[in-house]
């Protein structure tokens, strides 16, 4: 098996809204913002190669939107989904499988692409079945209305058009050595995947743990919509992260791609950092 990290660009979203309750006199110490209280996220997706399959999971903000919509989320970086699965020796039509962890404009705007001829919407991965759990595409499809603006229709509904939709219902395994598990907190249905190879567990983190300086409890997204749920299902990982040495891999972390963990008596911290080569080849 190989393990690509596959990174799209750089967006900021507000400081408070990323940290909830927590003041910005604490989360500003580990994780800084500009003038405009905005902080800088990575949307930095893996690519699971074996066999014949070709796993992407998450795909970006993509590029379909316009100048208005992405003026609101200030994105930067010379990174695209295109170059940097390039630099991996692949291209989109080379995708057999696109998980989607959830359907947030951030992490499956790149799923749905313009046709050549402006008219309509395609699969920007024209040979790929994608995968969605069933509790998060019912979900999408019926936004509450805190959800619904980032939900937007021509990212979902050309999926199941396109005939290549692919529903699952519980946890299961997407391969050998792919486990899907769900988790609730941040929006319903969100599938994380625990990627297990060669005695190292990687878990593609998406928004259950949007940064590494969300890991002490209490730093949690004002975007969850169950946030006690987040709470719960946080501190039962955590534990199981720390205990069997995952690698975690951060979908939004600007800063860090990935890390281990370690117990402390503040609780469970940071222990490690680096890239996800360093840690797979160690």
């Amino acid at each position: 098996m190989e393990l690509y990290s596959i990174q799209t660009g750089y967006f900021r979203l507000d400081g408070g809204a990323m940290f909830g309750v927590v003041p910005k006199a604490l989360w500003s110490k580990v994780y800084p913002s500009d003038e405009n209280n905005l902080i800088p996220l990575a949307m930095r997706c893996l690519l699971i190669v074996q066999g014949d399959r070709k796993i992407l999971v998450d795909n970006g903000i993509g590029n379909k939107q316009d100048a208005r919509f992405f003026s609101h989320y200030y994105l930067h970086g010379d990174e695209t989904l295109e170059k940097s699965l390039a630099e991996a020796g692949y291209a989109p039509e080379d995708i057999t499988d696109m998980l989607l962890t959830h359907l947030h404009f951030d992490h499956a705007g790149g799923s749905i692409k313009r046709k050549s001829d402006g008219e309509g919407y395609e699969p920007a991965f024209p040979n790929a079945v994608y995968w969605v759990s069933q509790a998060q595409w019912d979900w999408a499809t019926h936004p509450n209305a805190r959800e619904k603006a980032s939900f937007l229709k021509e990212n979902i509904f050309p999926i199941a058009q396109s005939g290549k939709l692919k529903l699952f219902d519980q946890s299961f395994e997407l391969m050998p050595g792919v486990q899907i598990r769900i988790f609730n907190g941040h929006t319903v249905g969100q599938a994380i995947p625990f990627i297990h190879d060669k005695g190292k567990t990687v878990v593609y983190l998406a928004d259950s743990l949007p940064t590494f300086a969300h890991i002490p409890l209490a730093y949690n997204m004002s975007y969850d919509i169950q946030p006690l749920l987040t709470l719960t299902e946080k501190e039962a990982f955590l534990e199981e992260a720390v205990e069997n040495n995952f690698i975690l891999f951060s979908e939004h972390d600007a800063f860090y791609e990935c890390c281990t963990l370690q117990r402390t008596d503040k609780g469970i911290r940071v222990f490690r950092t680096g890239s996800l080569q360093e840690f797979l080849k160690n």
